[in-house]
């Protein structure tokens, strides 16, 4: 049986990864580039792979600056790569500008509800949303974490980071968490520069999110079988100056 036909492009791309290893790697760079933008319709970008290929050219000489390493926390000697596709490219292709909507409130506030209903407007108007959970989000990538303070704090500092990534792809994204302490959200905050953050507090009383209870977490608190839950033996902070105050809840 005669193998399929394969188009140019990928003819183009498959060159570029199966290229002696004695090419430079900026040319096999560029023909990929030139063949994901023949593949994409190249949006205009057609002579960006080529440009870069001269660039690396002229940088190609003897003497090269040597990069500046970082440590950043407890990772040492790293790098950051900057890429020619930044959140403007990313933005325009969109149609739309990123941004973090960090949505906060006791638990039984409406927070997910408020979340969803969102995005889904969103969506309905032609946006690109992406949601992200507190509880959904404990089911994997915060999985390792407790509801200890120091634990809480790592949590939101991870979606912190995440919702940053989203925002600077594009995409407005909505945290949904309790986020009970101020100085966590504030620190997410500074992440994402330029009032891209915006803080939506869900306003409602403890009394009228313990009556409603619908995972029943609040009556185990209460009977002493859940420790550390915010409103009854953990504090929340309130937000002083949320973007947005929704009273009542929802």
């Amino acid at each position: 049986m005669s193998s399929p036909s394969i188009p140019p492009p990928l003819l183009l791309l498959r060159a570029s990864t199966s290229a002696p290893l004695s090419v430079n790697w900026r040319k096999r760079a560029a023909r990929a580039s030139v063949a994901a933008a023949a593949l994409a319709g190249d949006g205009g970008c057609a002579g960006s792979g080529m440009e870069q290929l001269r660039q690396g050219k002229a940088s190609s000489s003897p003497v090269q600056e040597k990069p500046v390493m970082s440590n950043i926390g407890k990772s040492t000697n790293i790098l950051w790569h900057d890429c020619p596709i930044g959140q403007p490219e990313r933005q325009k292709l969109l149609g739309q500008k990123g941004c973090v909507i960090w949505i906060t409130g006791l638990s039984g506030s409406g927070k997910s509800t408020v979340a969803c209903a969102l995005s889904r407007e969103l969506h309905c108007r032609g946006h690109h949303t992406y949601v992200l959970d507190g509880d959904n989000l404990r089911h994997g990538l915060n999985r390792d974490l407790s509801f200890k303070a120091e634990d809480r704090t790592e949590n939101i500092r991870r979606v912190g980071e995440v919702a940053k990534l989203f925002a600077d792809a594009g995409t407005i994204c909505i945290a949904s968490l309790i986020s009970p302490y101020r100085r966590d959200r504030d620190a997410c905050r500074a992440l994402v520069p330029d009032s891209r953050f915006i803080e939506v507090f869900m306003d409602l009383p403890l009394e009228i999110c313990e009556a409603r209870d619908p995972k029943g977490l609040y009556k185990l608190a209460r009977t002493g079988k859940i420790k550390g839950f915010t409103g009854v033996d953990d504090p929340y902070e309130s937000p002083v100056n949320s973007e947005a105050l929704v009273p009542d809840g929802v």
